[in-house]
């Protein structure tokens, strides 16, 4: 590789990738997974409609990058709208066996949401039929976060859920993390029900990371102006009390991932004591989310706000998605890529 590209490979590099518009004025909740030849696979919640709520009509659709990110095919359907509001929330993991395990959120109602699996064996050219996660209770409202699935080292897959019998009578959130041992074929539920009974949304939107350890740190979001978290000691079976972590958030969602470099852990949310989800901030611990440092922010665009990122790791590079809500209608996704020292340097 020339010096050029080598230093064009340096630089971070930022697009709007699906900008809303009349008749889509909402697009958000993305997840990448990398192919085997070195292509990006992008997929989002596209809403083909002038509705933006979480349960307007939309479908998940993708992109497919053959530069790392700098430049995307053209729009594709991946998976079509099979409930009656919408599909949503992307998650595609490269499993340790080379398949590709992509789960979405099938919503027929506020109170029959519930996750669905494909498998694909072929490096994402087809996926198979969409079959539903034996939930409990079901039916109620479960749902997810994009880019939330993991593989722990053991093979065993989390996947953190949140859930509400009905939304629309209890919107009390309670979490729980299911974990499959068979690549996705089936699925348990963990003996613990993560709940903070004194704050009204309950504890919302969980996600998991593999501690050096063995152990896994989950978080959720919350009302109570911190991130909570939550540690297991057996691969997800149970799990402890959720405590606060001592870091600042509104009622948004965070993404944990461990920096493929370093090794330390990267979080990226909004940084704010206020409701307002900005700015769009990182930061690194390097005691394994005990204490965080190095904050700098990824995004701070005056008058909007950030939420709901993805992260990819490439070989030189963060790739990561989040939408951006600007004053008026419309949700945009937003595309950012960032070296991997950004998260280091000042």
């Amino acid at each position: 590789m020339s010096l050029l590209l080598l230093l064009a490979a340096a630089l971070p590099f930022e697009s709007m990738f699906a900008p809303a518009v009349p008749g889509n004025m909402r697009n958000s909740e993305a997840d990448t997974v990398v192919l085997r030849d070195g292509r990006l696979l992008l997929a989002w919640t596209d809403f083909d409609t002038d509705g933006s709520s979480d349960w307007a009509r939309a479908k998940i659709s993708a992109r497919i990058s053959r530069d790392r990110g700098e430049t995307w095919g053209e729009k594709f359907t991946l998976q079509e709208n099979i409930g009656t509001m919408n599909v949503m929330e992307t998650d595609l993991l490269r499993l340790k066996s080379g398949k590709i395990l992509f789960i979405f959120c099938r919503k027929n109602s506020e109170g029959d949401a519930a996750p669905f699996v494909r498998v694909s064996r072929d490096d994402a050219k087809t996926f198979s039929p969409a079959r539903p996660m034996a939930i409990t209770p079901s039916p109620s409202y479960t749902g997810f976060n994009h880019d939330r699935a993991i593989q722990l080292r053991s093979g065993r897959i989390l996947m953190p859920l949140f859930f509400t019998t009905d939304y629309r009578v209890d919107p009390h959130i309670r979490s729980r993390v299911y974990y499959s041992d068979d690549d996705g074929e089936t699925w348990t539920p963990s003996e613990t029900i993560l709940d903070l009974p004194d704050s009204k949304p309950g504890a919302q939107e969980p996600g998991v990371v593999e501690r050096k350890d063995g152990s896994v740190l989950l978080w959720v979001r919350t009302a109570k102006g911190k991130i909570y978290r939550a540690v297991s000691t057996d691969r997800g079976k149970t799990f402890g009390v959720l405590s606060p972590m001592a870091v600042d958030s509104p009622l948004s969602p965070q993404s944990i991932k461990r920096h493929p470099k370093t090794k330390d852990l990267i979080l990226v949310w909004n940084n704010s004591t206020t409701t307002r989800r900005a700015p769009l901030t990182a930061a690194v611990s390097k005691d394994e989310g005990e204490t965080w440092m190095l904050y700098k922010n990824l995004d701070e665009t005056p008058g909007a706000t950030f939420a709901y990122t993805s992260i990819e790791w490439l070989r030189d590079r963060a790739l990561m998605t989040y939408y951006v809500k600007s004053e008026g209608p419309g949700w945009s996704l937003k595309l950012k890529a960032v070296p991997l020292d950004w998260f280091y340097t000042k």
